[in-house]
């Protein structure tokens, strides 16, 4: 490969999205990676579902089993609240590697075993089933989930968790899933519909008394065999292997875009998996990346805004996430003063997921926004609920038309005369000048 070329390191969610993005812009691109080395299972909303099918992947939605209910244990209430669809995450990244290649992404499988990085130029060696190989680019996107090198930059963590994960076996069955709170911490268990078993058990890793790594196993299994919750799980099956042990800390990385590198997925920042949204925020932040990438590498005038709107995207993102945890960590109240518990319901903050929005905390600002495949600078409404800013709605710059109510006095206009006075001063269908009013008050934006 050329200097000039782009190297996606990460075969999975985020690497895939960003090669997917970057091949349709026509750039350069390879992507190097390989399933994961381990047997996991995870759930994912329908969202996530919709957003692998807009990219195009056919045989990595093939790994979903069918939607089922998220049953949930918490606070000694029982609930099916959300629905969710389990997926073996090992075929899933198969079938990824698979879609890529039909999509026309170049893809080289193997295992990045060193990368030398210099200005302008990123130098890796690969471990492939052919044999040791060399690659050389001039842009890298980092994509290696929480494996990826820090690379020195400093790190915001969350309070440190571990989760092990143990491989059961049993007859074929109803595929489901429960999410249990424990007095250490809380437990996920999950079956697939061939028999497979997947039992995960987060703990705190100062307060928890584990055993030594070849005791894990017996421990695990004891752990499960006591909570009335697993025992569907547990029925006619048994362990196999040994549990595989991994953190499951929320991370933020700080250093997120350089002039000619990206961090995207969990390689800029990890959440924790009691949210049920890691997949999802993988997306989000790769979704965004060729934009960003492009821009960095054509549009050199505007390289700092690019890399200001990822850097912001991510970590807003992060603290999202971190709150959304927070908030459900601190519904279970059964264990208060117990160290998991007392932890994690006083992190990150104590900012409230959703902001209250009137109209006196709305404002104007400029900010980076994705336009046709870069990186600009536009007015935005920038509000504590939204403090990214909001361009567009449906197709309409919203800036525009808030200026040009708030210079009318909003307060004193009713619903018609607003209506009427956008219809002719932005010279917009009155149908889609109700709809963005009755989208703004509902937002909080107009009194």
């Amino acid at each position: 490969m050329a200097d000039e070329s782009i190297v996606i390191v990460g075969a999975g969610p985020a690497g895939a999205a960003a090669a997917i993005g970057l091949a349709r812009m026509g750039e350069p691109v390879v992507l190097v990676g390989e399933p994961r080395r381990f047997a996991a299972v995870e759930g994912v909303s329908a969202r996530v579902v919709d957003a692998l099918r807009g990219l195009g992947l056919q045989q990595a939605l093939a790994a979903f089993a069918p939607p089922a209910p998220r049953r949930a244990i918490w606070n000694g209430v029982y609930t099916e609240a959300n629905q969710e669809s389990l997926v073996d995450r090992q075929r899933f990244d198969c079938g990824l590697l698979d879609d890529l290649e039909r999509l026309g992404v170049p893809v080289l499988r193997g295992r990045v075993t060193a990368l030398n990085s210099t200005a302008g130029r990123h130098e890796l060696e690969i471990d492939t089933d052919a044999g040791a190989r060399t690659l050389a680019a001039g842009f890298l996107v980092e994509a290696r989930g929480r494996a990826a090198p820090a690379g020195g930059a400093p790190r915001v963590r969350g309070v440190e968790t571990v989760s092990l994960l143990q491989y059961w076996r049993g007859p074929a069955g109803e595929a489901g899933s429960t999410v249990l709170g424990v007095e250490d911490g809380w437990m996920w268990m999950a079956a697939l519909a061939d028999g497979r078993r997947y039992l995960q058990l987060t703990v705190d890793v100062a307060s928890a008394a584990l055993p030594p790594k070849k005791a894990l196993g017996d421990y695990c299994s004891a752990r499960f065999r006591a909570v009335e919750a697993a025992a569907p799980f547990l029925r006619e099956a048994g362990p196999v292997g040994e549990p595989h042990a991994r953190s499951s800390t929320a991370v933020l990385n700080e250093a997120v875009a350089g002039d000619d590198w990206l961090r995207v997925g969990d390689a800029a920042m990890a959440v924790d998996p009691l949210s049920g949204n890691g997949i999802f925020q993988a997306l989000s932040s790769a979704l965004q990346a060729p934009a960003v990438v492009a821009t960095l590498r054509h549009d050199r005038s505007r390289g700092a805004l690019a890399q200001r709107f990822h850097s912001r995207r991510v970590e807003h993102l992060f603290h999202r996430f971190a709150r959304i945890g927070r908030d459900f960590y601190a519904q279970e109240t059964r264990w208060p003063e117990a160290p998991f518990w007392a932890a994690r319901r006083r992190w990150p903050d104590a900012v409230p997921l959703h902001a209250t929005v009137t109209p006196e905390t709305v404002r104007i600002a400029r900010a980076p926004v994705v336009c046709e495949g870069r990186i600009i600078e536009e007015d935005v409404v920038v509000t504590p609920a939204q403090p990214l800013g909001v361009w567009h709605v449906d197709g309409v710059a919203v800036a525009p038309v808030f200026e040009a109510l708030r210079a009318a006095g909003n307060a004193a206009l009713g619903q018609g005369e607003a209506a009427a006075l956008l219809c002719s001063r932005l010279a917009l269908e009155p149908a889609r000048v109700r709809a963005l009013l009755a989208w703004m008050q509902a937002q909080g934006w107009l009194a």
